[in-house]
Order: structure tokens, then C-alpha cells, then sequence
């Protein structure tokens, strides 16, 4: 992967900027503040006896001008010991700020406002970003992975630019679980365009009563997002590059072209009588012996890089930061590439002591290359196709061409389909690395995310502040994809086409262009006082306006003479009967009040109360109202006159909470009837519901937060029971109706409860100076209702229903392989005619009818959603040298490999891994692989035996640095070596045991990459 142009421009020009800067930016004294493991934002150093001083930097950075040797400096933050240095000959000073143990005073942004820790009485969890940027991961969702207790985060597959599934305490509704994102006070769903190196703090409020100032697209979490802002003190320059080599790792072992030819054989003798043919064909002169998935993959690159600059007096502070990344994927040709490039401009000014105005402003641009990379993907053609044909054709083929020069059919040549096809044979699945090669597909983004602020503070003491908060959130896209024709001719289409390729034909062009517009007003008016040094209250009111349009506009050509990339365009494909067109809007609004008030009696007794009033465009006017209150109350127990001399406890808290959440994640319109009219037939498409509403989620919440030896050692403990109800659920009606889209109705429950746990434990006293973290989640997932007309969600290999979690796994159970005709006539007594032979799949007889049926021999066989959570991370620092590292996994639960099922046990000529070289062959020979065939084995039924445990444990990332801080120019620089996903423990047979889909049909694996990588601070 090389820099673009631009980049490199981008670079000699920042280059040349901090040059010129630097000529006339003396300093006398700088500095580094930290905790021992990561900067300190905003620490105050001020020399003492003076009102000179200055604040650390997002980096923990600070400088200061014209020092004297004489000089004392004062270093405090809140919740740290401040600490006196004296300046003597020293020019660069660090410093490590130990946390005051008896204030516990870090203020957390809580929603539309911020709130001591020790206050909270939500379960509120803060991500900790030391751990955080060092997942270097191109989508900051991901980098959330084993951070934060009853989180799950997954990635859909590891194509580049794939998206990221998060689920905040599991699955609590049939539609749309995704958690609401808020961007420095603008509501999103989707952070997949911001940069990871831009980001101050992320906090994740998972219950109700700490969500529920967000009410109505709450339920499945909130997750807050701030963004880095300036500083006071002279212009800082930060650098942040890394390049990465990325591999596909755990790959199955198919068989060799040998291999291959002995297991058809087999499977032609466990079948037919008569001449072998696959005996015949050994030793074939154009037999090739291939490994697809060696052919197909290869090593990917990556590369990012951050420039970020930022400064500021006492009225105004700002921070500019322009980033890069860019990912070449691990499948060939360079058609799975993603690129994204951010500018962001954080402004606050303070124009008076009581009047501050601010913006926060992304540009941003991203581009991603799509190949298929799950469901039929390139992925799954390379498990299937049979190694004994070649990737390419011979130069010497009639067929050859160098335009098209790969293998399709097997063995084709230009005597006839059927002569040249030996589909018999050589079952006829598309070349992978064709595939590969002619995918043009594009996708392209452009998008502004930000808002501009002003916030006002009334009253003599300043307590009251009114902020007034306007958002934006518009994006372009464009969609292109050029579909070519290539391949063998196999006769068929339409007899215009008559010559072509069987793939695409024929040639097609499909090109989409949309845009989406979010606004977003707020304003809130919040007072904070604290009476008699004991009472502490705090208010807020507020009200939101949200409003959103897209459209989206599409047309498509076929049949183009010409297919260089100059000529894809819509102009130039064919104009008869080859034209399509399209176009839609859609657009809701949300219109909310809110309010909330937090009541403290000497930091010991504290009570929070929220209520949320929520009107949405997506229900019909009787019901568009939703109301979300909830109630939440925190004991500090430790502060309480009898523990005060129990000195190895630090804090202990009790915390207990209750609330409502909604949503209305559902289409626009669908409370409406849709009717349309053809041939002068006006006829109804769907039935509206006007009594349609909200879907609501009530939360119960025990917490307790606990601090030992001066909170070296901090313990989070939490219980939650969540109850969905008015699910909303597409019901369709009974045929007699006629032929009507679902009708959407209020009428599941689903229920989520679990366990949490977090701790952590930090040691900074000596030089060699360490952390370590876990935490741990248990989930039970359970539907509690449905409706009447729909006791049952049937989908391709799961059902939900009441008493199971959702989208279980549903088939019949395997108990072994028939080992002799004597156990079929036993177990299939009931049966007349058995079609089992010796070496198929035993099921299970649930019954005892001696029948194996649908009605009666099914059962819940597996859960997608595990039953446990967990990460583990360490960090250390010794001197200059730095070390961490950070495990996350999922234990319980359940994935339906159908790769394995087409792979090793479909009748059809497939190639096959090294596993059924140990399939059944003969009495007693294996009760777990059945024989080989090329007739029904078993295998055709939805059953145990592909319902895999895809429970796994992944070391998320490692890594090593050394920090240089003697270099004339530069205040430090940081080198490091990285390492992700170097290492996965797992049962799973799959090519990865981490995919969003229900169903595993051959998913695009993720990579395993090795990081260079550099920060240099100015």
C-alpha cells in the first residue's frame, strides 16, 4: 500500500508548518503528566507563589516559558495528590500523580451533563483508554471488545470496512438491538467514520436508570462518545503512524488432488455398482492440485496515519487533527481494499467569564471495495472447488483468452456443454480467483458530523447554565457495481447473449446515489449547588428536536460493448429492454422533554431521578407519546462511622436502580395501510395498525462498588433483569385475506438477566509499575411471549419461540452412525422401508415411535447468544519500556457451521477438509463421521452434528514500546511492535468462530496482523 498524493502533500506541508513554528516557539521548561499508565488531560502545573501556569495537554503534555532554576512547580488534577517539584536544572519534567483515595472525584459524562464517579448510581461503565488505543482497529466500535462487562462486540466478518455488531446486556428485541451512539451531545447510529486517535473518553450506560435520559431509542445501551479538545499553553504537535501486515490464520485443511480422488471413489463405491469412473481418471495429464484457500488468500496491508495539532490561551482553545487509514485485505487482486480519511476542528472560546461558544466538526471520506464475504462468498467457493482443476486455463486451450484467462467449468472444451462439462464429476462451483478478480464494487461516503454549541451561566455564583446545542449529520453516498461477464459459455440465456460467459450474463452496471440529514437541536438549562458542605443537588430540564430525510435515486444498464473502466458508465450500456430506474425519500422526526435531578447528603446517601417524554412520527397520533422515567439510589457505606477504621477498605457502595426504556426502530409508515393501484385495480398491499406504539424495556439494576488498600484493588459487581414488552412483531395474515405484506403488532416479551463483574487492580509505587483488569458477564436470554397467530419465528435453521432464548437453533439430534442394518431395523422400527444404510447419521428418537420425523424428533439444539462475556488486560512500565496485552472471549455459544455441512457432508463432489479421511468405513471403524457418499447420508437434515460450540478465547492485541525522550525538536517518541488476533483457542471448525450470522456458510476470517508503529509528541 503506497501514500496517495494528497497524504503526502498533507505530510510536507504539516512538516513545514511545525518547522516554521518551531523557530519561534522557545520553551524553557516541558513536561509529561501521567498516572504511571496513561496522560492526564487538563492537569494544572502553575508556578508556585505566582498565577503563572499552564494545563496539560490530551497527551499529558505541558511547556512553560522563561523558568527560573529557583522555581517550585505545582502539579494537581482532580482526584490525584498534588505533588511540588522544584525546577533546578531540569528542562523536561515528568511526573507520575498518584489518585487521592479519599476523593475519588473523576467526572463522568453521564448524559447531556457530567457527574462525580462516586455519585453515580446507574451502572455506568467508563472504557479505559489506555487499553483503548491500543487495539488499533480501523472501527472504533471494535476496539471496545473485552473492555466493558455484559458488552459484546462482533465483527460482522473481517473484510475491511465490514461493520461491527454491538449488543449491550444481550438480545432484547426481535427487531433492531443496536445501541444508541451520542458524538459530543449528537445522537448517532453508527461511529464506524470516526477516528480512534480523536477520541477523549467513551462511557457505556447499560441500565436503564442511567439510559433513560435518552428514552425512546435507548434500549439496547447508549454508549458516549467526547471528542479531544484544546488546551491552554503554546501549539502542540502529536504524529500517530503505524503500517501493519495482516494474515489469514486457523485456515481448515482441505484435501490434495490424491486425497481428493480416493474420497470420490469411496464415495462412489459406498453408492453405485458397476466401473469406478473416478478410477479411470487417476493420473489425468490436465489434473492440477491445487489449494484454493492458499490461492486465495494473501498477506494484507494496512497503514494509518494521525496529525493532530492543538493550543490556545485563556480565551480560546482549539485542536485540528487530519487522519488516514487505509486497508489492503488478505483476498487477492486488491478488490477488498477500504480507505477512510478524517479532518476534525474542535473549537471552544470563551467570550466572557460567563458566555462560552464551541464547535466540533468532522469531515470525513471513506471508500470501501466490497467483495462477497459471507453468505455465497468467495470464501465458500474456495472450500468447495475440487483441487484437481487448475486456477488457470493452459495457454493452449481453444478456450483460452488473456482477457478471461482462468478456469470455470471443469475440464470445459468447445465439443458441447454436456460432453465438456463432467458436472457428474466435478461438481461446478465458480472459480474463486476469477471471482476475485473481476469484482467491482464500490462504495463511497462523504460525511459531515458536528454541531456548534453555546452555553451561558446565570446567576451570581454561576450555577445555572443554559446550553443551547445544534447538530449535524449529513452524508453522501454512491454506490457502483460493475458486473462482467465472464466464464464458459454453458448455451444458456438469452439468445442475444448466445457465446458469453456463464457468470453475469449478461454485463450489468448498477449504479445507487442517496444522502441522509439529521438535525438535532437540544437545550438544556442545569443548576448545580452544594449547601452547607452537605447537601449537593443538581438539576437539569431540557427539551430535543430531531428531524431526518434521505433519498436515494438508482438506475442500472445492461449489455456494454465496452468494458474498460472509461467506459462504465450508464451512457454506454445497451438501450433496449436493458434500462432500469429508482428513486424514494422517506423522512421522521422526534420531538422530546426531558429531566432529571440528583440529590447528594455528604457524598454518602445519594438519589437520581430521570423522566423522558419522547413523540415520535413513526406511530399514528394517538399513540406517539412515550413516556421513560426511572429511579435510581446509592449507599456509600465505607463513609459511615463504623467502618472509618477499617483501613484496608477504601470505598464500598451500594447502588439499586429501576427504569424504562424505548424504541421505535422500526420502518417509517408502518402504522399506515398501503393500498396500490394497477390496470385501474386499486388493491391493498398492507393493513396499517393504528394502535401501534412503543416498545419499552424495564430494567431493574443491584450494583455495589467496592475499593480496597487505598484502591490499588477496585471490585464492580452488578445484577440486571430486563423485561421487553410490546415487542414490535410483523404478523402476517391468514391467505383468505389475500396476499398482504405483515401487518406490524405490539406482542412479544423477551427477558435478559445476568451477572457482571469488573476488577481491577494497580500498582504505581516503584518503578516497575503495572495493571491489571477483567471482567466477566453472564447472560440468560429467554422469550417469555408471543403472539397467539405467531407461536413461532421459523427462520432456515432456528425458531424462536416462548421458554427459548431468541434464534435458537433447531433440528434433530445426532446420537451416532448406524453401524450395521441390524441397529437400523432396531431404531427405525416403526418405519417401512428404511432408506438408512450403515454409516448414516443416527438421530435421535424423541419420541420412541421408531420414526424419525419432523413433528415429533426435533428439538432446541443450540443458542447464538453466549452465555458468558469476558476480557483481560494487563499494562506495565518499566523505565522507558512499556508492555501489555489484552484477551476477550465468549463462552456458551452456539454457531451453525453450514460451510462443514456442503463441505464434508454434502453428496454432491465438493472437495472436502482432511476430517473425512476418518469417516465410517466399515463396522465399528467411527460413531461420529458418516460414510461418504454421493446419496443422503443424514447430512440433508438440520441436526447437532453442525451446530457447533463457537466459545473462544482471542488475544485481542500485544505490545511492546520504548519511549525516547532526549531528542532535540522532539518532546518524546514512542516506538512500538503490536500484534492482533495473534493467538485464537477455540472448538470451532470454521474459518472464524466470531460472525453476526446465524448461519456460517464460509465467512471472510479475521486477520491476524503484526504493527510497526510510532508517536512523536512536539
Amino acid at each position: 500500500m503506497k501514500f496517495s498524493p494528497f497524504l503526502k502533500v498533507m505530510t510536507t506541508t504539516f512538516l513545514l508548518f511545525m518547522g516554521v513554528v518551531g523557530l519561534y516557539a522557545q520553551k524553557d521548561i516541558t513536561g509529561y503528566v501521567s498516572d504511571g499508565k496513561v496522560p492526564i488531560p487538563g492537569a494544572s502545573i502553575v508556578v508556585k507563589g505566582t498565577s503563572k501556569g499552564v494545563a496539560s495537554d490530551f497527551d499529558g503534555n505541558f511547556s512553560l516559558n522563561n523558568i527560573s532554576p529557583n522555581n517550585v512547580l505545582v502539579i494537581s488534577s482532580i482526584g490525584f495528590v498534588s505533588q511540588e517539584i522544584p525546577v533546578g536544572d531540569q528542562t523536561h519534567i515528568e511526573v507520575v500523580l498518584v489518585e487521592d483515595t479519599q476523593k475519588l472525584d473523576e467526572v463522568v459524562l453521564v448524559g447531556y451533563t457530567t457527574q462525580k464517579k462516586a455519585d453515580l448510581t446507574g451502572a455506568v461503565a467508563v472504557v479505559d483508554l489506555g487499553n483503548l488505543e491500543k487495539t488499533r482497529v480501523p472501527n472504533v466500535s471494535q476496539a471496545l471488545q473485552g473492555q466493558v462487562a455484559g458488552v459484546q462486540v462482533t465483527a460482522s466478518t473481517g473484510a475491511p470496512g465490514d461493520p461491527v455488531e454491538i449488543r449491550i446486556r444481550g438480545e432484547g428485541t426481535i427487531g433492531n438491538n443496536d445501541p444508541l451512539y451520542v458524538v459530543d451531545g449528537i445522537p448517532s447510529r453508527d461511529i464506524s467514520f470516526l477516528n480512534q486517535a480523536d477520541i477523549k473518553s467513551i462511557s457505556v450506560l447499560k441500565d436503564a436508570a442511567a439510559a433513560a435520559i435518552y428514552g425512546s431509542r435507548a434500549s439496547g445501551g447508549v454508549v458516549l462518545v467526547t471528542t479531544k479538545q484544546g488546551t491552554k499553553g503554546k501549539i502542540s504537535f502529536n504524529i500517530d503512524y503505524f503500517n501493519s501486515f495482516d494474515k489469514a490464520v486457523n485456515l481448515p485443511n482441505l484435501l490434495n488432488s490424491e486425497q481428493y480422488i480416493n474420497t470420490l471413489e469411496r464415495a462412489w463405491n459406498n453408492t453405485y455398482t458397476g466401473n469406478n469412473p473416478y478410477t479411470a481418471d487417476r493420473g489425468r495429464s490436465d489434473f492440477a492440485d491445487t489449494d484454493w484457500l492458499d490461492e486465495l488468500f494473501k498477506t494484507g496491508r494496512s497503514q494509518n496515519l494521525q496529525l493532530t495539532a492543538s493550543g490556545g490561551n485563556e480565551k480560546l482553545q482549539y485542536l485540528m487533527s487530519l487522519g488516514y487509514y487505509g486497508q489492503d485485505g488478505i483476498v487477492v487482486y486488491d478488490n477488498d481494499k477500504y480507505q477512510r480519511i478524517n479532518y476534525r476542528t474542535n473549537i471552544s472560546a470563551d467570550l466572557t467569564d460567563r458566555l462560552k461558544i464551541g464547535t466540533n466538526l468532522q469531515l470525513s471520506y471513506d471508500k470501501q471495495d466490497l467483495v462477497a464475504s459471507k453468505g455465497e462468498s468467495l470464501i465458500r467457493f474456495a472450500l468447495l472447488r475440487a483441487p484437481v482443476i487448475p486456477v488457470y486455463k493452459d495457454v493452449n486451450d481453444p478456450t483460452y483468452s488473456t482477457g478471461d484467462p482462468f478456469t470455470d467449468m471443469p475440464f470445459y472444451t468447445e465439443t458441447g456443454y454436456d460432453a465438456g462439462l463432467q458436472r457428474s464429476m466435478y461438481e461446478m462451483v465458480g472459480n474463486p480467483i476469477a471471482m476475485a478478480y473481476f469484482t467491482d464494487n464500490t462504495e463511497k461516503t462523504y460525511r459531515t458530523f458536528g454541531n456548534v454549541f453555546g452555553e451561558y451561566r446565570f446567576l451570581k455564583d454561576k450555577n445555572l447554565t443554559f446550553r443551547t446545542n445544534i447538530g449535524v449529520d449529513l452524508s453522501f453516498f454512491h454506490n457502483k457495481v460493475f458486473n462482467e461477464n465472464f466464464g464458459d459459455d454453458d448455451g444458456g440465456g438469452n439468445a442475444i447473449d448466445a457465446g458469453l460467459g456463464r457468470q453475469n450474463r449478461p454485463n450489468s452496471l448498477n449504479e445507487s446515489r442517496g444522502e441522509a440529514f439529521t438535525l438535532t437541536v437540544n437545550n438544556t438549562l442545569n443548576y448545580k449547588t452544594l449547601l452547607n458542605d452537605k447537601h449537593s443537588l443538581s438539576a437539569l430540564v431540557g427539551m430535543e428536536y430531531i428531524s431526518n430525510y434521505s433519498s436515494s435515486i438508482g438506475a442500472s444498464r445492461a449489455r456494454f460493448p465496452y468494458t474498460d473502466q472509461e467506459f462504465r458508465y450508464l451512457d454506454y450500456g445497451g438501450t433496449e429492454l436493458d434500462l432500469w430506474n429508482s428513486g424514494s425519500a422517506s423522512e421522521w422526526a422526534l420531538f422530546s422533554y426531558f429531566g432529571s435531578a440528583s440529590y447528594s447528603y455528604d457524598d454518602r446517601y445519594m438519589i437520581t431521578a430521570n423522566l423522558r417524554a419522547d413523540a415520535s412520527s413513526r406511530f399514528a397520533e394517538n399513540n406517539q407519546w412515550g413516556y421513560f422515567p426511572s429511579l435510581s439510589a446509592g449507599w456509600m457505606i465505607s463513609d459511615e462511622s463504623f467502618l472509618e477504621d477499617v483501613d484496608w477498605l477504601s470505598n464500598l457502595k451500594l447502588r439499586a436502580s429501576w427504569g424504562i426504556l424505548g424504541n421505535q426502530e422500526i420502518d417509517n409508515y408502518t402504522y399506515l395501510t398501503l393500498i396500490s393501484q394497477e390496470n385501474g385495480i386499486v388493491k391493498t398491499n398492507r393493513f396499517g395498525n393504528p394502535d401501534l406504539k412503543w416498545e419499552s424495556s424495564e430494567q431493574v439494576n443491584f450494583g455495589i462498588d467496592a475499593g480496597f488498600f487505598q484502591n490499588k484493588l477496585n471490585l464492580t459487581a452488578e445484577y440486571f433483569n430486563k423485561y421487553t414488552s410490546d415487542i414490535l412483531l410483523p404478523i402476517s395474515l391468514p391467505s383468505i385475506v389475500g396476499n398482504v405484506e405483515p401487518t406490524i403488532l405490539n406482542a412479544g416479551e423477551v427477558r435478559n438477566k445476568g451477572l457482571e463483574f469488573s476488577v481491577g487492580y494497580q500498582n504505581s509505587e516503584r518503578e516497575f509499575k503495572y495493571g491489571i483488569n477483567a471482567n466477566l458477564a453472564t447472560l440468560d436470554n429467554k422469550v417469555e411471549k408471543l403472539h397467539p397467530n405467531l407461536p413461532n419465528i421459523v427462520g432456515e435453521v432456528t425458531r424462536t419461540t416462548v421458554g427459548q432464548p431468541l434464534n435458537a437453533y433447531y433440528g434433530y439430534r445426532m446420537e451416532g452412525i448406524y453401524q450395521n442394518q441390524a441397529e437400523i431395523d432396531q431404531h427405525l422400527s416403526g418405519t417401512v422401508n428404511p432408506s438408512a444404510k450403515p454409516g448414516d447419521i443416527r438421530f435421535k428418537d424423541l419420541n420412541g415411535d421408531g420414526i424419525i420425523s419432523a413433528d415429533n424428533d426435533r428439538e432446541f439444539i443450540g443458542s447464538p447468544i453466549p452465555d458468558l462475556t469476558f476480557g483481560l488486560s494487563f499494562t506495565s512500565s518499566y523505565k522507558k519500556w512499556d508492555f501489555s496485552f489484552m484477551f476477550q472471549g465468549v463462552e456458551g455459544v452456539d454457531r451453525y457451521n453450514d460451510g462443514k455441512k456442503i463441505v464434508d457432508y454434502d453428496t454432491r463432489p465438493f472437495n472436502y477438509t482432511t476430517a473425512i479421511l476418518n469417516a465410517w468405513d466399515g463396522e465399528n471403524s467411527t460413531n461420529s463421521i458418516p460414510r461418504v457418499a454421493f446419496e443422503d447420508n443424514g447430512s440433508s437434515k438440520t441436526s447437532s452434528i453442525f451446530v457447533e460450540d463457537a466459545s473462544y478465547v482471542r488475544l485481542k492485541n500485544i505490545e511492546l514500546g520504548y519511549t525516547l525522550d532526549d531528542i532535540k525538536w522532539i518532546n518524546s517518541l514512542r516506538l512500538y511492535l503490536s500484534g492482533q488476533n495473534l493467538l485464537t483457542i477455540t472448538d470451532y471448525t470454521g474459518l472464524d468462530p466470531e460472525t453476526t450470522d446465524l448461519i456460517d456458510k464460509g465467512t471472510y476470517p479475521s486477520s491476524a496482523s503484526l504493527l510497526f508503529g510510532l508517536n512523536a509528541k512536539f
